[in-house]
């Protein structure tokens, strides 16, 4: 059959028409949904910085079908999920992103980061632990890290805690050497309570390896000799305490002091106590040196200097009892002393405070200086409650 090129002569010019015409229905399709995606993530970002994060979620839902190739629109609406508490919904986002062929591989491992921080929230531990160790290497290793540390933590996996900061400290991202001590100390803790001593002071002794300087440590080595019944040696252990860090010492003072008692070495323990009484006075020192002190005067006179610098109601009611033990009347110092303690200790609780945020003021507000709620002032003082 012959073929008539008048046809092709005609048929050019229809097709061309029809080709021009389906780009431009195409390119306007494309200028419409360019247009309206930006315009629901822009809406949704309103909503979200005017705190009403239901409706901002359901605009990204919106602006995620308009452009579901763009991955911010994916992280900010697990982000939300995430900060409202519904972790599953969070999960499968960054798990969707993760499947995606296309995802470039820094956002690979931002997507890999947000679903291990969705895991962590979720409490689910173990998959967490998986998540953040898949990072290892990546831009994301030090955060993982220091996430995981969090997660040990929690779970209270201390050798696997010891082994992430001693990781940390090894990457440049600062000491570790205070919290390392700790996870030893709460590993010495664990074997006391498995009837395991000499575990226990092999982790004791790592952890002062570990921050020399550190307290703890030094606490518990003092209370382990004590139960031991090894009071001499737990007054040394406390005593390098005191010189180390005074102010720590506090922790243990009621202790110290009845170790003194119970070794029969009551006049040392009362000059060195009074020397760091000195230095670094504190409620709890004070206490020991009463328990110690023989002379019921130098008692009451150390109470009443104690007041006179502090005025504590600890330190109100151990002259009071000193009174109650005396019959030598309070002066009047004395009793302006008290009248002070009392005074300041009762000064907090003179206060009212906001049913609705918990402002609180020394006067009485119609409306709430702190959330603007009227009425929200129950019409008592705290210490009514």
């Amino acid at each position: 059959m012959d073929f008539d090129l008048q046809w092709l002569l005609l048929g050019l010019p229809v097709a061309f028409a029809l080709g021009w015409l389906a780009s431009r229905l195409d390119f306007r399709q494309w200028k419409r949904d360019e247009r309206d995606s930006p315009k629901a993530y822009f809406k949704g970002l309103n909503l979200l910085l005017n705190e009403q994060q239901d409706k901002a979620i359901d605009a990204f839902i919106e602006a995620v079908q308009q452009d579901p190739g763009t991955s911010d629109l994916h992280f900010a609406l697990g982000n939300l999920f995430r900060r409202r508490g519904e972790y599953e919904r969070a999960v499968r986002v960054h798990q969707h992103l993760l499947g995606r062929a296309d995802l470039a591989p820094a956002e690979r491992e931002r997507a890999q980061h947000a679903l291990a921080q969705d895991f962590m929230k979720a409490g689910l531990f173990d998959r967490a632990e998986e998540a953040f160790k898949a990072l290892e290497g990546t831009a994301f290793g030090t955060d993982a890290r220091l996430s995981l540390l969090t997660l040990y933590e929690r779970s209270r996996d201390w050798r696997a805690a010891v082994e992430t900061a001693r990781q940390l400290e090894s990457t440049g991202a600062g000491s570790f050497a205070a919290r390392v001590a700790n996870y030893w100390c709460e590993l010495a803790l664990e074997a006391d309570a498995r009837h395991q001593p000499d575990e226990a002071q092999a982790a004791l002794n790592r952890a002062r390896e570990a921050a020399p300087q550190a307290a703890r440590p030094l606490v518990l080595a003092g209370q382990r000799l004590a139960r031991q019944g090894r009071h001499d040696a737990a007054l040394e252990a406390w005593s390098e305490l005191m010189a180390i860090n005074p102010a720590a010492f506090s922790l243990v003072a009621g202790d110290y002091a009845a170790s003194a008692v119970a070794c029969d070495q009551q006049a040392r323990a009362l000059e060195r106590l009074k020397s760091l009484y000195a230095r670094a006075p504190s409620v709890d020192v004070l206490q020991a040196l009463t328990r110690l002190e023989t002379d019921p005067l130098a008692r009451r006179e150390r109470l009443v200097s104690h007041l006179r610098s502090q005025p504590t109601l600890t330190a109100a009611l151990g002259l009071l009892q000193e009174r109650m033990t005396s019959e030598r009347p309070f002066s009047a110092a004395e009793i302006e002393n008290l009248r002070q303690a009392i005074g300041t200790a009762a000064k907090p609780l003179q206060r009212y405070r906001c049913a609705a945020c918990g402002f609180e003021g020394q006067h009485y507000f119609w409306q709430c200086p702190g959330c603007l709620s009227w009425d929200s002032y129950p019409p008592h003082r705290l210490e009514d409650q």
